[in-house]
């Protein structure tokens, strides 16, 4: 985890290139309807790629089921698509094997918006966004950041690897920074180009994802450095729920500082049981940890939004509402 040091030092060299760089060309945007009578259902999975082993098809099986139920619009993957180690290529077998022969049922045949984890970075990360892939599967979709306009809510995906300051000084493990150095310019093009189209949506529901939390109570914890960056154009925006991966756990936190939800949903396949913070196992902030396998549903309209989480059994585990007059738990 990095240290206040750490998060200080990148913060001082953000500030001063931001002055002298030009912004990279503004984030792709895609667009993707909600239904005809103004609903919008989607599935949320994370930390899935393991060639169906860990559970991985019992979560997948559910999520036919409960996607079918929903009639869902598309899957959104908060990342680390592929373990160990990403992609070694796009003729690489762990795609079919871990994708599409595991993600089978007919209510999954939906558009999959993906963004990258940081095992993915650990392999080839040029291959996850390749065009050869879509021709090989047609549900894939893969870059580092994107905008998703469905009407009813704008989705930001952003890509949080290259925020954390320990991946640059592993040892044990190499990463594919092709595309993303000078890190520096990097992030700070980043954060502009995404508060610019949060400041500039209109869209009255606005939802970001990422594979990195920015709160959890899981393995990892709270990710300093999206806090310290990320986190404050999220506040400035009124963006309402972060989603990510990354712990292997499902969980809802929010804190008494901001309305935003964060949301995990990193439990597609391999799951750590009893990996928590304890110490914050019962803060009134936590409003719901489970540290199995599973996934995550979002049921959006205009005016209402449902959260519903579950196990690998399809169980439902937690429920939340929220409506302009009122929010509710369940």
């Amino acid at each position: 985890m990095a240290t206040k040091a750490q998060c200080l030092h990148l913060t001082a060299a953000m500030l001063c290139i931001s002055l002298v760089l030009p912004s990279f060309a503004d984030l792709q945007r895609f667009e993707h309807p909600a239904k005809a009578n103004g609903r919008l259902s989607f599935l949320v999975v994370g930390d899935w790629g393991r060639r169906g082993f860990y559970n991985q098809s019992e979560v997948a099986l559910q999520m036919g089921r409960i996607g079918e139920k929903l009639d869902i619009d598309f899957v959104i993957s908060t990342g680390d698509n592929f373990y160990d180690d990403g992609l070694e290529g796009v003729n690489d077998p762990a795609f079919e094997e871990s994708f599409s022969k595991i993600y089978t049922a007919k209510s999954l045949q939906k558009q999959w918006y993906s963004v990258l984890g940081n095992h993915d970075y650990r392999g080839n990360v040029e291959a996850q966004l390749s065009r050869v892939l879509q021709k090989i599967d047609n549900r894939w979709l893969c870059q580092r950041s994107f905008i998703l306009n469905t009407e009813i809510a704008e989705f930001f995906f952003v890509d949080t690897t290259p925020f954390v300051d320990d991946y640059y000084k592993e040892t044990d493990h190499q990463y594919d920074w092709r595309g993303v150095s000078p890190r520096r310019t990097y992030i700070t093009n980043l954060l502009k180009d995404l508060k610019s189209a949060l400041r500039e949506s209109t869209a009255k529901r606005k939802i970001v994802v990422g594979h990195h939390a920015i709160r959890s109570i899981g393995h990892h914890g709270d990710t300093p450095e999206l806090i310290n960056y990320l986190l404050p154009i999220l506040k400035a925006n009124n963006v309402e729920l972060y989603i990510n991966g990354h712990d292997h756990c499902l969980e809802r936190i929010s804190t008494p500082d901001s309305p935003i939800q964060f949301l995990t949903s990193g439990a597609g396949s391999k799951a750590w049981r009893g990996d928590v913070n304890v110490k914050r196992l019962n803060s009134d902030d936590v409003k719901f940890f489970y540290d199995g396998q599973g996934f995550m549903s979002v049921q959006l309209t205009q005016t209402e939004a449902v959260v519903v989480f579950y196990d690998v059994f399809g169980k439902e585990l937690h429920k939340w509402e929220v409506s302009k007059q009122l929010y509710t738990a369940m």
